[in-house]
């Protein structure tokens, strides 16, 4: 761990994410004890790797709270892409990084803190801040977690990481074979609740819109949308043809995954002349470009309402963007090879919602049927609308079984 910090303090001049990282941990715990001396309110921790997991655990931080409307909830992040969007989140009282897993500071941060309760979403498994928690006998739980059999914990010579995992006082799992995956090597507190991102989806869905007015009039003119999410520069060569031979057929709203100027100007190349950025945009320029770019963070799930298919990134790369979000509009779902990992992608292609593509001539191969058949269409969106609402509630077995310890 302090190779990795030194390594990364070593590229921060280079990479602004590295930069963040070192920047937002200095003088750390100890800004973490000024903020948390005077606090006598019970405490809950709720720890999350990034942006992605911060969504899966929001709807149970936000059902913790209204159970517990006296406890306050101290929320921290490992990456800057979570810390930076969510530090002012108003759902948390506290939001902080999380120190460097080392013995001194697990002891340090849990000093400070003084948790009743400490949540893992999904991965984050740090042998120090479990060690520290175990031996305070702070219950600790890990949610919406995804086990598969090649991960070191199911191999020979896992024993380390299998102590790691056997820190946590209960692990809800998204599906059965996670749990018959961590009985298998003597792990038994685990039970299945589901992925709590479902509850968030679901959430938005059905929550009231928020006002987009420069999106409302990029779409008004009925045109269908095609919603490209979280987009990578190795999505682009799979993607680029559908642009050009769609673009009088479809608008696009593009939002790509990490907003640079290289990876913004290699969505304009694709169609020179028919792109506006978000930014700079009006409803004069957006009504006469094909292709909105989304130069800001934090839209994007609420983007997915305006859209009739999408594409979700990361699947050309190191692995798939969330799909749930799009799925809960119950839109048609495109995305690359890489997608086992997840096993909703998993579900969703097995319903025929959800079309794995590695080419943009499969691409274009996939998407002209459903483009050309509303039916079609209509016939996947209520099959995805279906399997998110029936796959929903996992927030409420959490919190059910908290209530019982």
């Amino acid at each position: 761990m302090r190779l990795y910090a030194l390594l990364l303090r070593l590229v921060a001049p280079f990479v602004p994410k590295a930069a963040q990282w070192v920047a937002g941990r200095q003088e750390l715990l100890p800004r973490i004890q000024v903020a948390l001396r005077q606090e006598k309110a019970p405490l809950a921790w709720f720890h999350c790797a990034s942006l992605g997991e911060f969504e899966q655990g929001r709807p149970l931080m936000e059902a913790y709270a209204a159970r517990h409307p006296g406890h306050k909830l101290v929320l921290t992040f490992f990456s800057p892409s979570g810390y930076e969007v969510r530090k002012n989140w108003p759902g948390a009282d506290y939001v902080f990084y999380l120190p460097l897993d080392t013995a001194e500071n697990a002891r340090l941060f849990l000093d400070a803190v003084r948790p009743r309760l400490a949540v893992f979403v999904k991965y984050e498994f740090w042998y120090h801040f479990l060690t520290e928690l175990r031996q305070r006998q702070i219950p600790a739980i890990c949610v919406s977690a995804i086990f598969r059999p090649e991960q070191s914990f199911f191999q020979p010579w896992g024993g380390f990481f299998r102590r790691i995992v056997g820190s946590f006082t209960h692990i809800f799992t998204q599906n059965q074979a996670s749990v018959d995956l961590l009985r298998s090597v003597g792990i038994t507190q685990a039970s299945v609740a589901g992925d709590t991102r479902f509850d968030t989806v679901v959430q938005t869905a059905s929550a009231p819109p928020r006002a987009l007015p420069l999106v409302d009039a990029f779409t008004d003119d009925w045109a269908p949308v095609f919603i490209i999410g979280s987009s990578w520069p190795e999505d682009l060569p799979a993607l680029t043809p559908l642009l050009q031979q769609y673009q009088e057929q479809l608008r696009f709203i593009v939002a790509p995954h990490e907003i640079s100027e290289t990876n913004l100007r290699l969505v304009e190349e694709a169609l020179p002349g028919r792109v506006v950025r978000y930014s700079t945009a009006n409803a004069s320029t957006v009504a006469h470009a094909r292709v909105l770019l989304m130069d800001n963070v934090g839209l994007l799930s609420q983007l997915y309402r305006f859209g009739h298919f999408a594409y979700v990134g990361g699947a050309f790369g190191k692995g798939l963007h969330n799909t749930l979000e799009a799925a809960a509009f119950g839109l048609p779902l495109f995305f690359g090879p890489t997608y086992h990992k997840f096993q909703e992608a998993q579900d969703l292609v097995a319903l025929g919602c959800a079309f794995p593509v590695t080419s943009a001539a499969e691409l274009l191969t996939a998407f002209g049927p459903l483009f050309h058949n509303e039916e079609g269409r209509l016939t996947v969106q209520d099959l995805s609308l279906d399997y998110v609402h029936d796959h929903s509630g996992a927030t409420n077995k959490i919190m059910q079984w908290l209530a019982e310890r």
